[in-house]
């Protein structure tokens, strides 16, 4: 089987018990939900994801970046080929007011360690479910902040294997999208400029966004956080409740009653309820208000045979 011979190639490099084979991704996605991955890498150093990626390109292996499972809807019949994660490359550095996290620290965790440091600029991440390499490719915000308004630079790695620094213009950052997910780069890490701010009105800040976010968003349930983009003038939590879909779903799976912008896995759900539940929020909200809704999670691998 090829599977087989990828895993042997890849532990010659990559530490063994860092490379697995046939790895249910359920226990690595914030949905709880996915089947297995053919191979699935977490790297501990720059080195081995360089190699990692350059044996995915020169062997044509399909390859997935995982980052942290929060914004993705994996299949219930898996992945084929090589799926990586940087769990393992979460880094932080802070000098001055500059602060370098890897490609897979928690953007909360850099959030705080910034506010620790008396820094200000990154309070909007403070609940944000995801890591530095998914946010950057997404742009990620929430709260009136995005990565946009803090980001100096980023490291990454082409397809290819070949290391390149972005400035903030070459990122090309904009509503959920930037040249990582263009042109499929992964980061490494990327450089933060923040500024001196007073220790009592950051916290007070993080305190007040941490309240808003639970108490208006369901985190009692695994989910993949907001499904789907904002439409131009609008909000689709506010589209999908006033089409009296709350509580609705298939199998497992349901629109919250919370907030109506998450589909919740309330009990066991399936991969295949969570996107039948995504199909019936497009078609109601088309139907009612004749706007085509736009996911901003990413659903990825294949059916159950």
């Amino acid at each position: 089987m090829m599977k087989e011979t990828w895993l042997a190639d890849l532990r010659r490099f990559v530490a063994e018990d860092h490379v697995k084979m046939d790895e249910p991704l359920h226990l690595h996605t914030l949905t709880k939900m996915g089947g297995p991955a053919d191979i699935f890498v977490a790297p501990t150093t720059e080195d081995e994801v360089a190699y990692t990626v350059k044996y995915a390109y020169d062997n044509d292996i399909p390859l997935l970046m995982l980052g942290n499972g929060s914004n993705m809807v994996v299949r219930d019949g898996g992945v084929r080929g090589i799926v990586l994660t940087f769990k393992k490359l979460d880094g932080i550095m802070i000098n001055g007011t500059t602060v370098i996290a890897q490609g897979g620290a928690d953007i909360k965790t850099v959030s705080r360690a910034a506010a620790d440091r008396q820094l200000t600029g990154l309070e909007f991440a403070c609940g944000i479910p995801g890591s530095i390499g998914g946010a950057m490719a997404m742009n990620a915000g929430a709260y009136g902040g995005e990565i946009q308004d803090v980001i100096v630079q980023a490291t990454v790695l082409t397809k290819e294997g070949e290391k390149l620094v972005l400035t903030k213009d070459e990122l090309e950052l904009g509503y959920r999208k930037s040249i990582i997910t263009k042109k499929g780069f992964y980061v490494l890490a990327s450089e933060f400029g923040l500024e001196i701010g007073e220790q009592r009105v950051i916290d007070a800040k993080m305190s007040d966004l941490t309240f808003q976010r639970e108490s208006k968003q369901p985190l009692e349930f695994p989910s993949a956080g907001s499904v789907f983009k904002r439409p131009p003038g609008n909000f689709a939590g506010k589209l999908i409740q006033e089409s009296g879909l709350q509580g609705k779903g298939f199998g497992g799976a349901e629109v919250s009653t919370k907030h109506a912008g998450f589909i919740v896995n309330k009990n066991n759900a399936t991969a295949n309820d969570y996107i039948q539940t995504i199909e019936m929020v497009k078609k109601a909200v088309f139907e009612k208000f004749g706007i085509d809704l736009e996911l901003e999670v990413k659903i990825v691998g294949e059916e159950m045979a």
